[in-house]
């Protein structure tokens, strides 16, 4: 989601996702003419070792909870669609978009 937002106590990780976001887009319009395609998967919060700590604070946790329209952090598997979308021929004009994977997080 740091692809799109600034952030909140993590400017050094936002400004990577950023750098991604740029990158990805950069290297699409460089490469589209050779039929590669350049996209990046965006997750939004997702339960794994790394956010543990975030979601054992209960006040972070709840702030995070109540902008996700869909209710839950994600589990790992919720990424793979759109994995397997990207890695198909049924995105073979889908170049340097990043899709965000995030249960309706950035509508909020």
């Amino acid at each position: 989601m740091l692809s799109f937002q600034g952030g909140k106590f993590i400017p050094s990780y936002t400004a990577s996702k950023h750098g991604v976001a740029g990158l990805t887009k950069s290297f699409a319009s460089e490469l589209g003419a050779y039929n590669i395609q350049v996209n990046a998967i965006a997750p939004g919060y997702i339960k794994t070792a790394n956010t543990a700590p975030i979601r054992a604070d209960k006040a972070r946790n709840q702030e995070i909870l109540d902008r996700i329209p869909a209710g839950h952090w994600a589990e790992p598997h919720e990424l793979m669609g759109v994995a397997v979308f990207l890695a198909s021929k049924a995105s073979d004009y889908v170049s340097g978009h990043i899709l965000a994977v995030d249960g309706g997080y950035l509508v909020r």
